[in-house]
């Protein structure tokens, strides 16, 4: 029988019923092993396919480096945060290693499944997952939670040209609970070490975006955010929220420097392209305070409104008709 330490070699093939016999653990998709302070994330990017999505697989890098996508445990109905996802999320706060495996085909004359071992990861501390639309295995639609993985200090993982994220064969957009969208910039302080600035940021921007569409729909307003989903590439661009009565589109950053205001009128720029609508869609920066004179100007030359939180609410709301 291999020992632990031979099945944890990036690239190394073996099958669940080793891993589990090796530490004394279960074959579920994300198993927990308690004793050996671990948790074994098996991939199956195949498994997904036949409910019409496939979430799975090696991410475009970003800034911060290599990224591997995850979808959740929960066949049918929403995915929670909760249960074996909660085994994901609370791994480094437990002290538990995370280690994933990707499914390298059948045992020869055998239904049973090899795993490739990629390597230690960690979740995002950033941002830990991202919730999709999908079907269930009941094919009815619901939140799929994509968990973000990175490879672990010293780690080099195994990857393979096979393991890349499948790009979108069409364009498209599913409609989006804002409360979802605004939970991604939510990071618990026990997930991660983040800076404590950055920390601060993500939540402001998250709190914003919960609270503005709060007033929105005080107001009457329908409101809802889009997973936009581009041909040819890999992932979902996915706005913050959408103002359903005025046909207005909202970004939000938590700072009001320049560079955050930039980087909102490119993406605003970008997802008006793919928003469709028998009237002008309205696009507007959300700012958690009042910008200098001079980004005002920026973003009035840029055809880009402007809504601020103010002590008592919120400035440049309602948006005026006869602005454009």
């Amino acid at each position: 029988m291999p020992t632990t330490v031979d099945l944890l070699v990036p690239g190394r093939i073996t099958t669940r019923d080793a891993v589990a016999a090796a530490y004394g653990c279960g074959v579920q998709s994300i198993e927990p092993a308690d004793e050996a302070g671990k948790v074994f994330v098996y991939s199956d990017p195949s498994a997904g396919e036949e409910y019409g999505y496939t979430f799975d697989g090696r991410a475009e890098d970003d800034e911060f480096g290599p990224l591997y996508l995850y979808t959740g445990a929960g066949a049918n109905g929403p995915q929670k945060p909760s249960g074996r996802n909660e085994a994901l999320l609370t791994h480094v706060e437990k002290g538990r290693e995370l280690h994933l495996f990707v499914a390298a085909g059948k045992v020869p004359g055998s239904g049973t499944l090899r795993q490739r071992y990629v390597g230690q990861m960690v979740l995002d501390p950033v941002r830990p997952y991202d919730v999709r639309r999908g079907p269930g295995k009941d094919h009815v639609m619901r939140d799929v939670l994509v968990f973000r993985f990175r490879p672990a200090g010293g780690t080099t993982p195994a990857w393979t040209e096979a393991d890349r994220a499948p790009v979108a064969t069409r364009s498209g957009y599913e409609i989006v609970d804002p409360e979802v969208v605004a939970e991604h910039h939510s990071t618990a302080e026990t997930i991660a070490d983040i800076p404590a600035g950055q920390r601060k940021v993500l939540r402001r921007k998250g709190e914003l975006v919960k609270a503005f569409a709060a007033h929105l729909e005080a107001a009457g307003h329908r409101t809802h955010s889009f997973q936009i989903a581009v041909e040819g590439e890999p992932g979902v661009l996915t706005p913050d929220l959408y103002d359903a009565t005025d046909h207005a589109l909202y970004e939000a950053k938590g700072l009001t420097t320049r560079a955050n205001i930039r980087m909102a009128i490119g993406q605003l720029a970008d997802y008006r392209r793919h928003i469709p609508g028998d009237r002008i869609l309205r696009v507007v920066v959300l700012l958690p305070g009042e910008p200098s004179d001079d980004l005002k100007d920026l973003l009035g030359e840029e055809y880009v409104e402007l809504v601020y939180r103010t002590a008592d609410g919120f400035a440049g709301w309602p948006l005026v008709y006869n602005k454009l």
